[in-house]
């Protein structure tokens, strides 16, 4: 006990210890690699933070410095417990980016305590651990420091020894706090050093790795694996430095290596673009950011036309973002309406919803521009007031549509109508103007048949339009009682389910009746025909417990993000049905839908690829970097790649330049987003364009 007689490497030692054994318990309770060399990475960052907060805690007397320490631990523990949550919860680990959102999800707090494994109350127990020792050893030590202090006066003879003795232990004691404090600092700076050297040490560096770690350190835009890589103390240090100093400009890391334009190959199917403005403002162009963006954009493929081009060329479009909608909801017995779309249109078997924060606002908005929202960031709000030329709704107000948006809810979540405006939209409509009914009872959201009825009566005078609609009423809650989700229940009476997934299943029909109306209304107005419907999903149905899900489904939800396996569907009346195995997720609707219908459009200018393109990779790109394709699964987290089958495998130079290609797009979309490039892009070739024409009429 005597070595705890210094107080502030007693708390340093305390610290340590609590924060590793979470750390430790953390990285098991989220699958998080344990034994390997960012383990000690860890344990040198919790170094750092014992250190510097014993000597600051040694300022504030013995019990407080004590009480601190806990609280430290503690408050650390349960942001641990409350990050494993959210990981489980929506996919993702948490950043303060998203604190937009903090207002707005306080009230599913419940359903997402309701979802948390109990292991992951584990992580508070070295919390615990050291309250006890507090509680039962710390007086004793101090006992114990005393009584020792008592028994070495007691061998002075005389009372002035004694006092002199007493003035000289209080001197002696009062100088070994100081040099403590001194050297708590010193050493924190020097296990500080030593923690920013493993950033780049590359004997700690995971080669296939999709994005180096001290760039990750410095930008910590992948919660997934900056949390892989730091572990929940350090990440937290990284994430509130990345608040308080944002920074939007991205260091060279090892895959940036330039970027040259590629020369066509030109054929019947090519795609033929004039750059003279862009090739002149990339010339021109000082500035690191857009003088990056505009190589890298230059630089990348050109898809050719192909087979399918022009297929709906001058048809009506509307596209439906479909409100925590799985496959469940393509299930004949129940939801006919969605299955004729599925197996009379066209449908990707293989694509994905993959989830990030504020997955519904971020993937509309990735859907509408073909770009990956900033992973540690409400993007969609945050960057509202962004410009977006290349946008779904622009490049059908270019060809003589008519656009509008439709959503019958407030804009508690997400600012449409100042997001949509600034995509293209002509017209946002929000639930208050489609005087729709609604509630602000969480649990209670209004009809997507009514939103469609809404909408099919502003559409019956338009000849050419473009509408694109986000559902609602299959939000969570499941675990409470409400209009919708008791509305069907008799339906899935004897299906045996639980009542959470009856629930979901009956605001799921709901919505499935309101394809039924979307079908009827434009057969009814003579449209049906001269329309195209695609329909992707903005994510799973948060709030279902995955052992939930695996009762409905034959395989397990958890493996490889099949949790994430959404219904991506393009109908027609006109069309052969088709089903296509590629692997895709919304990040290639507008490409796609570009091509379909034969719009002005450059497909360099987004982050996905047409779909039916001749050269499309046929790879779906989870949040964090993950990713999959028909050989192999990529889990970005770890660094490791699981293959389907053992003798078809990618070398690791493959799966190097697979990343490359995949952090390239993710970084260069951030930093598009976060520069307003693409508003940038459009003035500056308006610039160019002007001065030519100045000059040829002088």
């Amino acid at each position: 006990m005597r070595i705890f007689y210094n107080n502030i490497f007693k708390n340093y030692f305390l610290l340590t210890i609590t924060l590793l054994a979470e750390e430790i318990i953390f990285r098991v309770v989220t699958n998080l690699t344990v034994l390997d060399w960012t383990l000690l990475r860890t344990f040198i960052g919790i170094n750092v933070i014992s250190l510097l907060c014993a000597a600051i805690f040694s300022f504030f007397g013995r019990l407080i410095s004590n009480i601190l320490n806990v609280i430290t631990a503690l408050a650390l523990s349960i942001y641990s417990v409350a990050q494993a949550g959210f990981k489980n919860f929506v996919g993702v680990f948490i950043s303060f980016g998203t604190s937009s959102q903090i207002g707005a999800v306080k009230e599913y707090i419940g359903d997402y305590i309701n979802s948390f494994h109990w292991n992951y109350w584990l992580i508070l127990i070295p919390s615990a651990v050291l309250i006890l020792f507090y509680i039962l050893f710390d007086h004793r030590i101090k006992v114990l420091e005393r009584n020792d202090a008592i028994d070495f006066s007691e061998k002075f003879d005389s009372k002035e020894r004694k006092e002199l003795n007493d003035k000289i232990l209080a001197k002696t004691r009062r100088k070994r706090v100081i040099n403590s404090k001194i050297n708590a600092v010193v050493i924190a700076i020097v296990f500080g050093v030593l923690y920013y050297f493993t950033l780049s040490a590359g004997f700690m560096q995971n080669p296939l790795q999709i994005e180096p770690t001290r760039q990750l350190f410095n930008h910590p835009d992948i919660p997934d694996i900056a949390m892989s890589q730091f572990g929940p103390s350090m990440y937290l240090f990284v994430d509130v430095k990345s608040l308080l100093l944002p920074s939007e400009k991205l260091e060279e890391s090892s895959y940036d290596e330039g970027y040259v334009k590629q020369e066509q190959v030109i054929s019947d199917y090519t795609r033929r673009i004039d750059d003279t403005l862009w090739e002149q403002v990339a010339k021109n162009e000082k500035k690191s950011n857009y003088k990056r963006l505009n190589n890298y954009f230059l630089s990348q493929e050109i898809t050719d036309r192909n087979d399918y081009t022009g297929i709906f060329k001058d048809k009506n479009l509307i596209v439906i973002m479909m409100e925590s909608t799985n496959t469940i909801v393509l299930d004949e017995r129940f939801f006919p309406n969605m299955h004729k779309l599925y197996t009379e249109g066209w449908a990707w078997t293989n694509n994905y919803s993959p989830r990030n924060s504020c997955s519904t606002g971020n993937n509309e908005m990735s859907g509408m521009v073909s770009l990956y929202t900033i992973n540690n960031s409400c993007t969609a709000n945050n960057y509202r007031k962004n410009v977006y030329p290349e946008a779904i709704f622009n490049l059908f107000n270019n060809s003589g549509y008519t656009t509008t948006s439709y959503h019958n809810y407030t804009e508690q979540y997400y600012y449409r109508s100042t997001i949509h405006k600034n995509m293209g939209s002509s017209h946002f409509y929000g639930v208050e103007e489609l005087e729709i009914p609604f509630s602000n009872a969480y649990k209670e959201w209004p009809s997507d048949v009514e939103l469609v009825e809404k909408m099919l009566e502003k559409i019956e005078d338009q000849d050419k339009f473009m509408v694109w609609m986000t559902s609602v009423t299959a939000h969570q809650p499941y675990t409470t009682s409400s209009e919708y989700g008791n509305k069907y229940l008799d339906l899935f009476k004897d299906t045996g389910y639980d009542i959470t997934l009856k629930r979901y299943m009956s605001k799921l029909k709901e919505f499935d009746n309101a394809i039924g109306a979307l079908l009827d209304g434009l057969e009814d107005q003579g449209k049906l025909d001269d329309t195209v419907i695609v329909l992707y999903g903005d994510h799973y149905p948060y709030g279902l417990k995955n052992s939930v899900l695996n009762t409905y489904f034959d395989y397990n939800v958890e493996y490889q993000y099949e949790v994430d396996r959404i219904p991506f569907i393009i109908y027609n009346s006109e069309i052969q049905s088709q089903q296509f195995d590629e692997y895709t997720s919304y990040i290639n609707l507008t490409p796609t839908v570009a091509n379909l219908f034969d719009l002005d459009y450059d497909p360099r200018l987004y982050a996905g690829y047409d779909l039916l393109s001749k050269t499309y990779p046929d790879r779906v790109i989870f949040a964090n970097g993950s990713w999959k394709d028909k050989k192999a699964f990529y889990n970005a987290s770890t660094g490791k790649i699981t293959y389907v089958r053992k003798d078809d495998t990618y070398t690791d130079e493959e799966i190097k330049e697979i990343n490359k290609t995949i952090s390239d797009k993710i970084s260069m979309s951030n930093l598009a987003i976060k520069v307003d490039y693409f508003n940038y892009l459009e003035a500056a070739k308006e610039k160019y364009k002007a001065e030519a024409v100045e000059t040829e009429e002088s």
